[in-house]
């Protein structure tokens, strides 16, 4: 609802009005009421509906010292091969869902000619397109800082500090707070409770007090997340988890302040501080699962930021941005450069580090006339290119496209407990009404009696126990997977991996090591091995060194010239000798039926050696495989691989479903169209090609030993040469969906036995306490059962 009821809030950004901020009327400042009036005079009033009441919109600081730090946005411009303008700003200030509609819809209505305004709450990141001229970057950028937000070129030193780090800073502070205060309050509770028969009234009123010395504090300042939540709620005229949540905290530490000063015999500080240090304790992991979560599309544009040497029309290089180069340009490339720009290899011969594109770790032998992709990396030679496609038009570019649709779609998932809290709130607040009304006018109970049983339906409803029923079993879960080496990244990865019925693999790295093997042949003669071995310990090829692995330690053979894209050359005792590829070591016979990577062996006066080399699969990977097959789950591959060799490994671990000489666009169309069947997907996968992929998939895991872009878009991460991690991932999160669902019906039915006692004035404040308490402590228990022995459905449960 709009905020003009308001009247001791900023009607903007909700913060207390203080001073002589009442005088410029229902605004704490300046910039304040410029952003309500833009957004009221562009028709966006809905933004103050849309936002949750604990998002509220950035205050805007004046300008105080009138500098514009936008007037050099126009530099950071790049042009599409369409000829639009793209331009990508790091936004602060973005909270929820409400924020990019406002940024999105303020910025398309008030300029037509902007195409698209996409704005990404998990990078935080602002891109938009536009037909025009780089100069009207400033506009744009001008009316989004109206909005109440700053920005900055993504990726550039001037976006400010992260919010979200601050937070989770702040969060464990106060979980050090309470776990600190939880620990000496419940001390002192033993002593009460082991002394009970013997202690006298002084004594205990005495503990009682000093446990309310430890506690008070601690509420105060450990609670402010749940408070400051549940006020800005009910500011708004709304409610959420953390309304029931912070009344049920504050009742039981008022009611105990009270017992305590009237010398009574039970205090509950012990159960206010405990309950904040768990409900804390599932805070923080959700805040820490999302820090991880950062957007791998972030990672992925840092690859394509290094300058790039293009050669002039004077023969001298000009280093330019990657989104600044002209199509047909001369690019130079060095060795061991990352290639910045999509283009036709013009000179030179070099081996690429092509996995961006393929997944493969073999290099990519190149030479004139070959297509290139931006972010493959030049192993061996300098290059010339021919420019085809640069900045937005690249390969590269597209999978940062196709990562931040995916993430989009991922960040609209709403944890379980959440969406029940929804309706589960409303219903205790009605409940503790209706039963005051009831004993006021029905049962003409005296007031303070009637509230002290509304108190008590309060306590006994509070949604602690809902509230610990997801966190206690993520708890249990991310402990139990982190003990085997398995790092849940996202808070709501259980919740997507539980009902998964089809897991797609990748091919190299995933099912396979990654790292080619010599495969054994029996005419291999022992003195033929150590002489290839000889050049190979000479070379960084991964071919070479798999050869120089199977042959042991040995001499190294001196002067070896290595030929980019051929092999390796060397002149022995008996003539020159070779270690290649085929055509280089003068092998005219085609067998293009043969399964993976060879290396030739030639010298004078003998035929010709091959060495076949397999990246063989992971120990147990046709194991694993055959588990979850008898799981039901259906089981894929997808890689980007030739057919035949894909082909080969699927029928050595058992996979009958294959597809392979897949692009990154085309592992993300596959994904889209298994969810489009109805099908609930886990992508299992560890390479650059594979980031969208596992973004796009319903959930995703990824080796420890893939690259950090793939590790930052994958939802699980494991350690190990072990796929067993997959199946006990899956076991685990099927046995946490059970026991999540225990843990609710267990709180609707307590509440459903509970409640009519504490209406009926059955149940003083003391048991209602104890009852909220007990069921707290049972869904923890229950949680619990997730580690040690063997369930049922393969997992440990």
């Amino acid at each position: 609802m709009p905020l003009d009821s308001l009247t001791t809030h900023c009607r903007h950004c909700g913060q207390p009005l203080l001073g002589a901020a009442t005088e410029r009327g229902a605004f704490c400042c300046q910039g304040c009421a410029g952003a309500y009036t833009l957004i009221h005079d562009l028709g966006l009033d809905a933004y103050y509906d849309r936002r949750p009441a604990e998002a509220a919109a950035p205050a805007v600081a004046d300008d105080a010292d009138g500098a514009d730090p936008l007037l050099g946005l126009p530099d950071a411009v790049a042009v599409a091969p369409d000829g639009s303008c793209l331009l990508r700003l790091s936004v602060d200030g973005l909270h929820c869902g409400a924020c990019l509609w406002l940024i999105e819809a303020a910025v398309t209505k008030h300029h037509p000619e902007v195409q698209s305004a996409r704005a990404n709450l998990t990078t935080r990141c602002l891109t938009l397109r536009w037909t025009g001229t780089a100069a009207q970057a400033v506009e744009y950028a001008r009316l989004v800082t109206g909005l109440g937000y700053r920005v900055a070129p993504f990726g550039g030193a001037g976006a400010g500090a992260d919010p979200a780090a601050a937070q989770e800073r702040a969060l464990l502070r106060r979980l050090a707070l309470a776990g600190f205060a939880a620990a000496n309050v419940m001390l002192l509770s033993v002593s009460v409770w082991s002394g009970a028969d013997a202690m006298g009234d002084a004594t205990r009123t005495l503990l009682h007090w000093v446990s309310a010395l430890i506690a008070l504090p601690t509420v105060a300042i450990a609670g402010q997340p749940f408070f400051q939540s549940a006020l800005a709620a009910l500011r708004a005229g709304r409610t959420n988890m953390d309304v029931p949540i912070s009344v049920g905290v504050l009742l039981t530490t008022g009611m105990s302040v009270v017992m305590t000063a009237q010398h009574g015999e039970h205090a509950y500080f012990d159960g206010a501080v405990m309950l904040l240090f768990f409900l804390l304790v599932g805070r923080y992991l959700d805040s820490r699962a999302r820090g991880r979560a950062r957007s791998a599309a972030a990672h992925l544009l840092a690859l394509n930021q290094a300058p790039v040497s293009v050669l002039g029309a004077d023969g001298l290089p000009q280093v330019l941005p990657p989104a600044r180069v002209p199509l047909g340009a001369t690019v130079l490339v060095a060795a061991g450069e990352r290639i910045g720009v999509d283009g036709t290899v013009a000179e030179g011969v070099s081996d690429l580090d092509a996995s961006l594109v393929t997944g493969e770790t073999l290099p990519l032998a190149v030479a004139p006339g070959t297509q290139v992709f931006a972010g493959m990396i030049n192993r061996t030679a300098p290059l010339r290119l021919i420019a085809t496609a640069s900045g937005e038009g690249t390969l590269l570019a597209e999978m940062v496209r196709l990562l931040e649709a995916a993430e989009q779609g991922r960040a609209r998932h709403v944890l379980l407990a959440d969406r029940i809290a929804r309706a589960y709130t409303p219903v205790v607040h009605l409940t503790a009404l209706a039963t005051f009304l009831a004993w006021v006018f029905l049962g003409h109970a005296a007031w303070y009696q009637a509230l002290l049983i509304a108190v008590s339906v309060l306590i006994i409803t509070c949604p602690c126990a809902l509230a610990l029923a997801v966190p206690a079993v993520q708890v249990a879960a991310s402990g139990r997977l982190m003990r085997q080496g398995i790092l849940l990244k996202s808070a709501t990865a259980l919740e997507r991996l539980a009902p998964v019925d089809t897991v797609v693999f990748d091919k190299t790295g995933t099912l396979t090591l990654g790292r080619p093997d010599l495969v054994a042949d029996p005419t291999l003669a022992v003195e033929e091995l150590e002489l290839a071995a000889r050049l190979a310990r000479a070379s960084r090829h991964p071919l070479s060194r798999a050869l120089a692995r199977a042959a042991g330690p040995g001499p190294v053979a001196d002067g070896v010239v290595e030929v980019p894209g051929g092999g390796l050359r060397w002149r022995g005792p008996q003539g020159f000798v070779r270690l290649g590829s085929r055509a280089f070591c003068g092998v005219t016979d085609s067998d293009e039926g043969r399964a993976g990577p060879e290396l030739w062996f030639s010298r004078c006066g003998q035929p010709p050696r091959r060495f076949l080399f397999a990246d063989r699969p992971r120990r147990d990977a046709a194991a694993v495989v055959a588990e979850l097959k008898a799981a039901g789950y259906r089981v894929e591959l997808l890689s980007g691989d030739r057919a035949v060799t894909a082909q080969a490994l699927a029928a050595e671990v058992g996979i009958d479903i294959v597809r392979a000489d897949a692009r990154p666009a085309d592992k993300c169309a596959h994904l889209a169209a298994l969810r489009a069947q109805g099908r609930r997907v886990l992508m299992v996968g560890d390479g650059l090609n594979d980031a969208a992929a596992l973004a796009a998939a319903d959930v995703s895991l990824s080796p420890a030993s893939a690259v950090d872009v793939t590790q930052t878009a994958a939802d699980v991460v494991f350690q190990g040469d072990s796929l067993a991690a997959v199946a006990e991932t899956l076991a685990v999160a099927r046995r946490a969906r059970t026991l999540v669902r225990q843990n609710l019906a267990f709180t609707l039915l307590y509440n459903l036995c509970a409640v009519p006692v504490a209406m009926a004035g059955l149940a003083t404040p003391f048991v209602a306490a104890a009852a909220m308490s007990g069921s707290s402590l049972a869904v923890m228990a229950n949680a619990l059962r997730l580690g040690g022995r063997k369930s049922p459905d393969g997992g440990q449960s």
